[in-house]
């Protein structure tokens, strides 16, 4: 009889109890996104101490709000960025390979409605397909109109010229956000969710902790460090100002944020399995629908913001775009009453050194950058979801040569395998309706616990909600039906149906209110689509 072994707890008393005894560490990481949980696991598995602390719950911002697409940038590489390309398309393999059960290739579809389209965009694949040799995903095609109707059933017939299928990435960016913490806490790094840094200290000049706050108690807590990473994405400008303070410099800042707005409909605008990209729409930009978890996501747009919200909401013209857009290649046209949930992500892009025309965010770097400021706070931002472990590994190589950290052994991420990808049975296919597979390995515990054969939705048990509490750091409703289950961003009414039944366990398991008003508020935005 096979002995399962237990997950790490994360009883969030214990973990306060071990961050009060934590006076030292070699490295404190602010925010829990993809780039700082990235940093925290690179710096745990080559055995340095590490606390990371977020403001919020892991992933609560840009890092939930992604396309789900793990790719080396195809538009990147129309541009002519080559490098940044073939890096991206080697991370793309590392990530699929270390986390089996969270990401997997997805076949695309690129219709063509103009004769020209078809070679002139598959040239392009296949060099896509050459960037990336022995990593490459699968042979790029060029596909006659017949064939192109039996992979794409949903797409516009008239006019259809024929296409070309090619491969990359895709994958449920929240839950891995969420392996990453918890791998990170397997090797040794404590992690700390709704847990602010309210300062950055200093001793003579120099960077040397934080303070931090549980958002829950109100207790303060004092970390000593003189290596303390900013890797709060947009908000990275707010920590550096907390640095700044100390000198009484002034900032520039670094970061000019985007945001991104993304549809859901049911799957039936496009049924199968394979995915449209249209390289350029009719205002230049690019559009997607995508298969996942049931559904289909269709976005996104690309619009400057001067503000930072922690939700942000989407524009109606951005909502029009993406409608009439899809319209142009969908045989049905999705409507405003077929949007099951609305969401957006701000991008975190790199302010030029010389800024271009106010608003032109296509010219700002996609790239990720790294700072060290004269206190010696070092920052990151920047970049995207399938290059975090790449960041991550030149973030502590930026230590080093800084003198942050002192000599490190090798970087031990591009073959650490994440919580639940020993998982050695049929590959999850993310197109399909959420499950126990998303556990992977750990698809047995959960069904130890109690409520295993009770379903709430479709793919959430209360065992899972049980799981979550108990071993996934969830603290409120949001926590559950946004990022450990993904229910909020493909049903946003279905998830406010079900939000008290989760608020119920919840409150047995962790005996405190789980925030259920606020989450129903929320679900409302997600299911309310702004009209023009």
């Amino acid at each position: 009889m096979t002995t399962l072994s237990s997950p790490l707890l994360t009883d969030r008393a214990q973990m306060l109890g071990a961050l009060a005894r934590t006076t030292q560490v070699d490295m404190v990481v602010i925010g829990g996104g993809a780039t700082g949980l990235g940093v925290a696991l690179d710096a745990a598995l080559r055995g340095l101490s590490v606390v990371v602390l977020e403001a919020w719950d892991f992933a609560k911002g840009t890092s939930s709000r992604a396309t789900k697409l793990v790719h080396g940038g195809v538009r990147y590489l129309a541009q002519g960025n080559v490098s940044l390309v073939r890096e991206a398309l080697r991370e793309r393999m590392h990530l699929l390979s270390n986390a089996p059960h969270l990401a997997q290739r997805l076949p695309f579809v690129m219709p063509s409605y103009k004769c020209w389209e078809t070679p002139f965009y598959g040239v392009g694949l296949m060099a896509y397909d050459g960037l990336a040799g022995r990593e490459g995903l699968g042979h790029t095609q060029f596909l006659s109109a017949s064939k192109i109707r039996q992979l794409l059933p949903g797409a516009r017939q008239s006019g259809l010229k024929g296409g070309v299928k090619y491969w990359d990435g895709q994958f449920d960016d929240a839950r891995l956000a969420l392996a990453l913490a918890r791998t990170a806490a397997l090797r040794g790094a404590l992690l700390i969710n709704y847990c602010p840094v309210v300062e950055v200290m200093h001793r003579e000049g120099k960077v040397s902790g934080v303070r931090c706050q549980d958002k829950e108690s109100g207790q303060i807590y004092e970390i000593q460090s003189s290596c303390v990473v900013n890797a709060t994405g947009v908000w990275v400008d707010q920590i550096r100002q907390l640095d700044a303070q100390e000198a009484g410099r002034e900032l520039r800042p670094m970061v000019s944020p985007s945001q991104g707005v993304h549809l859901v409909v049911d799957q039936e605008f496009l049924p199968g399995e394979h995915a449209l990209l249209v390289p350029r729409t009719q205002d230049g930009r690019v559009l997607f629908a995508v298969p996942w978890l049931g559904k289909l996501i269709l976005g996104t747009t690309d619009t400057p913001r001067d503000d930072i919200p922690l939700e942000p909401r989407p524009l109606a013209q951005e909502v029009d775009f993406i409608l009439k857009e899809s319209a142009n290649y969908l045989q049905k046209a999705p409507t405003v009453q077929d949007v099951r949930s609305i969401w957006v992500g701000l991008r975190p892009l790199v302010r030029p050194a010389a800024e271009s025309a106010a608003g032109q965010t296509q010219s700002i770097s996609r790239e990720h950058s790294i700072t060290v400021s004269a206190n010696g706070l070092l920052t990151v931002t920047g970049g995207k979801w399938t290059t975090y472990r790449a960041m991550a590994e030149d973030v502590l190589e930026r230590c080093q040569q800084s003198g942050l950290l002192g000599p490190l052994p090798a970087c031990r991420t591009q073959d650490q395998r994440l919580v639940g990808a020993s998982y050695v049975g049929d590959r999850r296919v993310l197109g399909r309706t959420p499950g126990l597979d998303a556990y992977g390995s750990e698809a047995d515990w959960v069904q130890t616990l109690p409520g295993a054969d009770q379903e709430l939705a479709p793919g959430l048990s209360v065992a899972m909600v049980r799981f979550a509490c108990r071993f996934e750091y969830a603290r409120t409703v949001e926590d559950v039906l946004a990022r450990r289950s993904r229910l909020l961003f493909l049903d946003a009414r279905l998830a406010q149906s079900i939000a008290p039944a989760v608020a119920a366990i919840m409150l047995e398991e962790t005996g405190r209110s789980p925030e259920l008003d606020a989450f129903l508020q929320l679900a409302e935005q997600y299911a309310t689509v702004p009209t023009s």
